[in-house]
C-alpha cells in the first residue's frame, strides 16, 4: 500500500521529535556544565587561552578525582564531616537531603533496597506502581505511621515529583521488577520504547503487565 502524504509527514515527525529533543537536552546539559565549571577556569587562564569545552574536561576530572578520593578513609571522613555540617543548616538540609535521596532512588541500584509494589486505589480496580521507602516509623512522632503501615513513594510520569502515602501493608502487592525498570516504566507513563529499526509511524505494542504475587 502506497503511503499517503499525511502518513509520510507523521512518520517524519515521529522520527525527528525524539532525536531533536534528545540532542537539544544534551546540548543544554553540556553547555550548562561547561559554563559552570569553565567559569573558575577563566579566572586562572587568559581569555584567549580558554577554549570551549574546557569546562567539561574540568568536570570529568573533578568527578574522577572525587571518586578516587572517596576510597580513602581520611577524605571520606572529611566529607562526612562536611555533610553533617550541611545537614545542620535547616534550608540546606532540606535541599541536600531531598536531592541525595532522589539521586539514590533513581540511579543507585546498590543503595537501600526499595521494594517495587502495586497499590490498589481504594474503591476501584485501578492500580498504581510505587516504591516502599520506609517500613519503620519508630523515630517519628506518634500518629505518623504504625507498625502495620509502610510509606510508599508514587512517582509522577514525565516529571520529577510524586506523592508519598502511608498505607497498610496488606494493601500492597509486591512486583517482581527492578528499581530501574520500574522507574523507567513510571516516568514514561508505561510507553514501550520502539526497538531499533521499527517504523516510527506505527504505535508500539503495550508492554505486558508484570507478574505479581501476594505479599506473604
Amino acid at each position: 500500500m502506497k503511503p499517503t502524504l499525511g502518513r509520510i509527514f507523521v512518520t517524519g515527525l515521529l522520527t525527528l521529535i525524539p532525536a531533536v529533543a534528545t540532542l537539544y537536552l544534551l546540548a543544554w546539559l553540556i553547555g550548562a556544565i561547561d559554563r559552570t565549571f569553565g567559569k573558575p577556569l577563566r579566572w586562572l587562564i587568559p581569555d584567549e587561552a580558554y577554549l570551549a569545552g574546557m569546562g567539561i574536561i574540568v568536570a570529568v576530572v573533578l568527578v574522577f578525582a572525587v571518586g578516587v578520593l572517596m576510597h580513602g578513609v581520611l577524605f571520606r571522613r572529611l566529607f562526612r564531616m562536611a555533610e553533617r555540617a550541611m545537614l545542620a543548616v535547616p534550608l540546606v538540609r532540606s535541599i541536600y537531603g531531598a536531592v541525595k535521596d532522589m539521586i539514590g532512588l533513581l540511579g543507585d541500584e546498590k543503595g537501600p533496597a526499595l521494594q517495587v509494589v502495586s497499590l490498589t486505589v481504594p474503591g476501584s480496580d485501578w492500580r498504581v506502581l510505587g516504591f516502599v521507602t520506609r517500613s519503620d516509623f519508630a523515630d517519628l512522632p506518634a500518629g505518623v505511621g504504625s507498625p502495620a503501615e509502610v510509606a510508599v513513594y508514587l512517582p509522577m510520569s514525565y516529571g520529577i515529583g510524586g506523592y508519598m502515602v502511608i498505607v497498610p501493608r496488606e494493601a500492597l502487592t509486591p512486583v517482581d521488577m527492578s528499581r530501574e525498570a520500574a522507574m523507567k516504566f513510571l516516568l514514561t507513563a508505561g510507553l514501550k520504547t520502539a526497538p531499533p529499526g521499527a517504523d516510527p509511524g506505527k504505535p508500539s505494542a503495550a508492554a505486558p503487565a508484570p507478574a505479581r504475587t501476594r505479599p506473604s
